[in-house]
């Protein structure tokens, strides 16, 4: 149970009218506007969002008892990371950063930069004295508050905690079984059987327009080709090009797997697919906007299996002809060793989204941190992240049933209508502080939803995740004085096992030639793999 506070922005606040909280947020500290005390705040603003005049900006504003001065970049990730870098470098900051996770956050190595500067302020001691809802979270949730602690104790921001189920198996095949059931064919379990379905697929123009158009295989930049299929040979951590490491454990020891005998074996017979003409060539090249226009190709479906988070990547949900519903997760493949692994990533992602830089005030510092401690409760998180209760969600109705049938059920949020431009009355994903297993899966979903559909397929990859092998990047903090050199290493090394590999996989390198092979392994080498490696291991080490 958290405990709440300041309910009184959640019940007088929401039965006002926004022209009523512009003006008690005008007043709120004094007649004159001049006289507003402002809060700069640096944040992602999605297109159908207006924060300054977002009712739940101003609930907050009341609260605080601060005007906030929004700086907003938009959810292009490269431009909201040039936009934040610039305002960094030039001095001229905001107070406060609130960011999203998936378009821009300060990094660890940003944050122990940053925070031994001088520009950071460390949170620990307004946490313990001003944040409540903060300190419960992480008595519940210790894995939260490691996530946010660098190596000198200090949290120099507050990451998002996000218990996505099925964000934490990135590395999923989704199959056409249409086409399987059209051609008289099962399930593939193992790497064999595999190729002889895509052979299959490519072959008996299980689409029915007579062309020899089928796609048997496909992928984008994206989400990543060989994940699923390396982790029949050998565990493979990758999940899309958010984690694009092979780093992984061996009895304690920090290895890249990409350097591996059993990583060559996968290649190979990916070169193999390949040969045979069974991966579509633009798998290693294309954006997801390409892949998605194969999925979507109106003549006909042309996509007999894609590597992807979900199948909504790479096929439109929802579409008249049903296609889209075709498509199911297919379990990790056995190879030929009778090794079968899945992915697995920790959906919170390492690093902050909120921070307070030393522009900030002592009592803008205190301001800033209630906000944020505002937002973990249950109840004000479904405020801050969905809006308002009776518009953009509603409590479960007799009967309803959440995401996990074990928990029950706390709220109903039904899918946004695409004729009707949203409300402004939510943060969305810049208030997922607290987005525990309780928020996240206590949510009613109806039996046939995406997200229920997305939770059971993942259940499909759960069992298969070595998790002695997985290596916690999440907690592994390198020394502040390391970071430039091992941010360079991993660039450098990581740009090399995937150009590599689609070489590998294409044909480009001939992945049975062993003077090949080593000449791989002696680039890599050169390239600064055992440094790598030992700065990871002393940073790991120290992390357990």
């Amino acid at each position: 149970m958290f405990i709440r506070r300041r309910s009184r922005a959640r019940t007088a606040v929401v039965a006002l009218a926004a022209s009523t909280l512009l003006a008690a947020a005008a007043c709120s500290a004094g007649d004159d506007p001049d006289d507003a005390k402002k809060l700069t705040v640096f944040a992602a603003q999605g297109p159908d969002t207006d924060l300054a005049t977002n009712t739940f900006s101003k609930e907050m504003e009341e609260m605080t008892g601060y005007t906030f001065d929004w700086q907003t970049t938009t959810y292009d990730g490269t431009t909201a990371a040039e936009a934040r870098r610039i305002l960094l470098a030039g001095g001229d900051y905001p107070e406060a950063f609130l960011m999203v996770p998936w378009v821009d956050q300060f990094s660890q190595q940003d944050l122990q930069r940053y925070g031994q500067q001088g520009v950071l302020l460390p949170l620990n001691d307004l946490i313990d004295q001003h944040a409540p809802n903060i300190k419960e979270a992480f008595a519940q949730n210790p894995e939260y508050e490691k996530l946010a602690t660098a190596p000198d104790g200090k949290i120099w921001g507050l990451p998002q905690w996000n218990d996505c189920f099925h964000c934490s198996y990135q590395a999923k095949l989704w199959i056409n079984t249409e086409w399987l059931d059209k051609l008289g064919l099962k399930m593939p379990t193992t790497t064999d059987e595999f190729f002889d379905v895509m052979m299959a697929f490519k072959t008996q123009d299980p689409n029915g327009n007579g062309q020899a158009d089928e796609i048997p295989l496909t992928s984008s930049v994206d989400d990543l080709l060989l994940p699923y299929f390396v982790n029949a040979f050998l565990y493979d951590p990758q999940g899309s090009a958010t984690y694009p490491s092979t780093l992984a454990l061996e009895d304690g020891k920090v290895t890249l797997q990409a350097g591996q005998a059993a990583y060559r074996d996968a290649l190979a017979y990916m070169a193999k697919l390949y040969d045979a003409g069974l991966i579509d060539p633009a798998a290693f090249t294309q954006n997801r906007d390409a892949l998605i226009a194969k999925g979507d190709n109106a003549a006909a479906p042309l996509v007999g299996a894609a590597t992807a988070l979900h199948s909504g990547i790479f096929v439109t949900t929802y579409q008249d002809d049903g296609r889209d519903e075709a498509y199911q997760a297919l379990p990790p493949l056995k190879g030929p060793a009778g090794v079968q692994f899945a992915s697995y990533n920790l959906p919170s992602m390492p690093g902050a989204t909120f921070a307070l830089t030393n522009k900030a005030s002592e009592e803008e510092q205190v301001a800033a941190i209630e906000m944020i401690d505002h937002m973990f409760p249950q109840d004000q998180h479904v405020r801050a992240e969905f809006g308002l209760e009776g518009v953009e969600w509603f409590p479960p109705a007799p009967g309803e049933t959440a995401l996990d049938e074990s928990l029950t059920p706390f709220v109903r949020v039904p899918p946004a209508d695409p004729n009707v431009k949203p409300a402004n009355n939510a943060w969305g994903p810049l208030a997922q502080y607290n987005s525990n297993a309780e928020f996240r899966n206590g949510q009613v979903q109806p039996p046939d939803g995406y997200e229920r559909m997305l939770f059971a397929a993942s259940k499909l990859y759960e069992p298969y995740a070595p998790k002695d092998q997985v290596f916690p990047y999440w907690s592994v903090w390198v020394p502040e004085d390391q970071t430039a050199e091992v941010a360079e290493l991993t660039t450098n090394i990581e740009n090399l096992v995937s150009q590599s590999s689609a070489e590998f996989v294409t044909g480009i390198r001939d992945v049975n030639a062993d003077d090949a092979w080593q000449a791989y392994l002696d680039e890599l080498d050169g390239t600064g793999l055992p440094r790598y490696l030992e700065i990871e291991q002393t940073a790991y080490d120290a992390s357990v």
